[in-house]
């Protein structure tokens, strides 16, 4: 299955999608559906692939795991050590509701000083409560930004981290659609 998986992957990131059952049956040399159909059940199984709720496929531990080689101090110096202390997936790590978590780009500066820059992907989590304090996917009076959920007396409003923006007290409607579980940068 290591063939299988190491072609599916290719496929996920040259494409960014998943391949259909039939895209994976030419992959995999098969002519028949229904022969994809059952290496995707192993895959399944063994956690490579998973499934969302309408039954589209997902990459699962597609991407295999990574090793946990130490720790690096971000104070003073000290002796570099190098030991596995462990080996994680990348997915399980920053996303463990894969159903209701979703991907968004930044755009924009409001967010600077709690680390999230413009061009970020934000890694965001649908909830059924939110808190004061979190960073959150909101919609105000019909627009959508990403801002800290802050609540003064009974009255809940968005504060930016950036103090050249002012905080956003809602006119009609605010409504919290997600909480932002991470961010990711490349360099």
């Amino acid at each position: 299955m290591d063939a299988a998986r190491e072609k599916i992957a290719h496929f996920y990131k040259t494409k960014k999608r998943m391949p259909s059952y039939a895209e994976i049956a030419d992959l995999l040399g098969y002519k028949t559906k229904s022969a994809a159909a059952y290496a995707v059940r192993r895959l399944l199984s063994d956690g490579v692939l998973t499934k969302d709720a309408t039954g589209r496929l997902l990459p699962g531990k597609l991407l295999g795991d990574l090793k946990v080689l130490g720790l690096v101090e971000a104070g003073f110096p000290s002796p570099a050590e190098e030991e596995l202390l462990d080996v994680m997936s990348l997915d399980d790590y920053l996303v463990p509701n894969k159903e209701s978590t979703y991907i968004l780009k930044v755009k924009g500066e409001s967010m600077i000083d709690a680390g999230i820059q413009e061009g970020d992907m934000v890694i965001v989590e649908r909830r059924q409560t939110y808190k004061p304090g979190q960073i959150v996917i909101a919609s105000v009076d019909g627009e959508y930004t990403i801002k800290y959920l802050r609540k003064e007396r009974n009255l809940y409003y968005l504060e930016p981290a950036n103090s050249a923006f002012k905080p956003i007290y809602p006119k009609e409607r605010l409504m919290i659609e997600a909480v932002v579980i991470g961010v990711v940068r490349k360099y």
